[in-house]
């Protein structure tokens, strides 16, 4: 029997990218609401119930009322706002954050997709964190660069409408060092407060690469980079969609330089350590509406629903 699947917001980018994953399924039946009916709330309450999987593509209060309207204990509901992923009752959707995730995940009715500036943080920072190399009160520096798609409608205009110079630069944003992804970076990495973190956008359209900074006499335990990237491979050996990358391979790099849309269209992160024995950097790469957003919410939804984990996703 297919799966009857709802999203809730799906005139968002979010929504939109999750229909075209949908669309390629034979596996599941979409129900769509009309357009003149998708701000009723006795509609969308009945299509949320009637639905197997609801996904919520949705601002956080709109999330919160839209999860109230569940009067039954089958649906499940993966949310892709910031509302609850950092709320104890709701699985946290990165199934390779732990060995023991994934089982949280394929079991739950509640899953908070994370943050695409936080997925690629998280999954290169847990590991250093669980070994003991990162002590859980070091103050973390990192930086995030990402294309323009992850700013939703009105930005995406804004850079294909052309003829405006100052968006050819890229553009640091979130100044005041409150982006609404800290929360979830320092709850699912055990670090005790968030890092310092500056994202900026360039002129493309999508790809996300999070660069941290470490200095080796800042750290719990003296390591080298090799050290790190061995940690890295060793955490995440068997998943599908980490990969990573061996120490500054020369193949890591484009003429020296680090290609940041080289995951798009892709449901996988890559991780990379680069530097040397004084100082060296993680940097994590992924795309922004996939494994940092819509992938990611299918990978969910593939757990909850007893499907392959990979089912319509690209490796």
């Amino acid at each position: 029997m297919s799966t009857k699947v709802f999203v809730d917001g799906q005139e968002g980018t979010t929504g939109l990218k999750i229909f075209e994953y949908l669309s390629q399924r034979g596996d599941v039946e979409v129900m769509r609401i009309d357009e003149a009916r998708r701000k009723d709330i006795d509609e969308r309450r009945r299509l949320i119930n009637a639905s197997d999987v609801t996904f919520l593509c949705l601002p956080d209060v709109a999330s919160r009322e839209s999860a109230s309207l569940v009067d039954n204990d089958r649906t499940v509901l993966i949310d892709a706002s910031t509302a609850f992923r950092t709320d104890a009752n709701w699985a946290y959707g990165l199934p390779e954050l732990t060995r023991a995730q994934r089982e949280r995940v394929r079991h739950a009715k509640r899953i908070a997709v994370p943050g695409c500036h936080a997925s690629a943080f998280v999954l290169a920072m847990r590991p250093l964190v669980e070994a003991g190399v990162v002590a859980p009160d070091l103050s973390v520096h990192s930086y995030s660069l990402t294309g323009y798609s992850g700013g939703g409608k009105k930005m995406i205009a804004e850079y294909e409408a052309g003829g405006n110079a100052r968006l050819d630069s890229p553009r640091p944003y979130a100044l005041g060092l409150a982006h609404k992804h800290l929360p979830e970076m320092a709850a699912h990495t055990g670090l005790k407060t968030p890092p310092v973190f500056t994202p900026i956008v360039g002129s493309f359209y999508k790809g996300l690469a999070v660069t941290s900074y470490f200095s080796p006499t800042q750290l719990a335990k003296r390591v080298t980079p090799q050290d790190v990237q061995a940690l890295l491979a060793e955490y995440y050996r068997g998943e599908t969609y980490v990969r990573v990358a061996p120490f500054n391979a020369d193949d890591n790099l484009d003429s020296g330089f680090f290609d940041v849309q080289a995951n798009n269209d892709t449901n996988r992160v890559d991780l990379f350590v680069f530097g040397n024995d004084e100082r060296f950097v993680t940097v994590s790469r992924l795309d922004n509406l996939g494994k940092g957003a819509s992938g990611a919410a299918i990978q969910c939804m593939n757990l909850a629903i007893g499907a392959d984990e990979s089912s319509g996703l690209k490796g």
